[in-house]
């Protein structure tokens, strides 16, 4: 059996460098991109055919800077995540095959979802195991996306389809490793009934990170 192609791509951040004064994309978030660039290529025929049909394929890069580290300052316009791995898609030629779009508010996972969905960036598009909708992150990442898509988006299962990005990601052991952050979101976020619920708690619990890594050293995922 065929699997479903996903003519819509959510991209998720990983991070923006500055040195010098010059913003640049972290490896992490290039290898995203480029997992985006590789689905593509791969479908380039079906991309070609449902715009030619008149279902125009979209990706949206999601990412404006990590809260969760150190407190950064954000970026100035143009310079975000969102921005910068909107600008080396286009270079990658991807707005042949698909609209483009930036989401940079985001300062989290869950917001990357809140504010994609509050932008109007996935309207016109409704999602089921034959019209999955394309999540594009690492392999380690994937299931949280997953897990908090469903309670933002109110999409689920089959009807998300992983690209999963390859390299640039350095292992993380212990608190701040994706598995733990994982874990604790489902307690988290228990309870919480709506996107405004699910925000402040999550700034409650960054606010309680920022205080752990003052005592430790260490700095929490975002």
């Amino acid at each position: 059996m065929t699997s479903p192609t996903a003519l819509v791509l959510l991209v998720f951040g990983r991070g923006v460098r500055c040195t010098d004064g010059r913003y640049s994309l972290t490896a992490g978030s290039a290898a995203r991109v480029q997992a985006a660039i590789d689905y593509v290529a791969a479908h380039e025929a079906f991309f070609g055919r449902a715009a030619g049909q008149g279902r125009t394929p979209r990706i949206v890069f999601s990412g404006g800077w990590a809260e969760a580290c150190e407190g950064a300052a954000p970026p100035p316009a143009g310079c975000r995540e969102g921005d910068l791995m909107l600008g080396r898609a286009r270079t990658a030629g991807l707005h042949r095959y698909a609209e483009l779009h930036a989401e940079t508010r985001s300062r989290s996972t869950l917001e990357n979802l809140v504010h994609t969905f509050q932008d109007g960036l996935l309207s016109g598009h409704v999602f089921t195991a034959s019209q999955p909708l394309g999540i594009v992150s690492h392999v380690s990442h994937l299931p949280r996306i997953r897990f908090l898509a469903g309670r933002v988006l109110g999409v689920w299962g089959k009807a998300m389809l992983d690209v999963p990005a390859t390299g640039g990601e350095a292992p993380v052991a212990g608190w701040r490793s994706e598995r733990a952050v994982r874990m604790a979101s489902r307690l988290w976020f228990l309870g919480a009934g709506d996107t405004a619920g699910l925000l402040r708690r999550e700034r409650r619990i960054v606010a309680a990170m920022r205080r752990a890594e003052r005592l430790t050293g260490r700095q929490p995922p975002s």
